[in-house]
């Protein structure tokens, strides 16, 4: 059984999918971008910026079913460019403490609406 989680305090869905799926003690967070979720339009800046709003999208989606960063277990970063890795890494690395989250980050040609990154996180009860 699967149930829908969703909240008014990240961006809505852009297609036909979820913001998250909880099923038994896994919560899946579809991929966030840096969109703030009141304008639907990217933070102004850099990737510093964009990746400080995923990460407040991400934190938004998991309170909305009560979990924190903490019970994060794995990422998957997607960047528009892999030179934006190290400016990346070090907001990520400001979001969570030990034991960290697995994490891949791979490089794609582009994102949704040409954000320049988007997460997506797998949290468990």
């Amino acid at each position: 059984m699967k149930q829908v989680i969703s909240t008014n305090n990240a961006p809505a869905a852009i297609g036909p999918y979820s913001q998250a799926v909880k099923t038994g003690n896994f919560v899946f967070l579809s991929g966030q971008l840096g969109i703030h979720p009141e304008t639907g339009d990217f933070v102004a800046g850099s990737i510093t910026e964009q990746t400080e709003q995923v990460f407040k999208n991400i934190k938004a989606v998991l309170a909305a079913d009560g979990l924190s960063l903490a019970q994060v277990v794995k990422t998957t970063v997607f960047l528009a460019d892999m030179a934006d890795f190290a400016a990346m890494n070090a907001v990520y690395g400001q979001q969570f403490a030990e034991p960290y989250p697995a994490r891949s980050a791979v490089a794609v040609k582009t994102l949704p609406k040409n954000g320049l990154v988007e997460i997506e996180v797998i949290a468990v009860r």
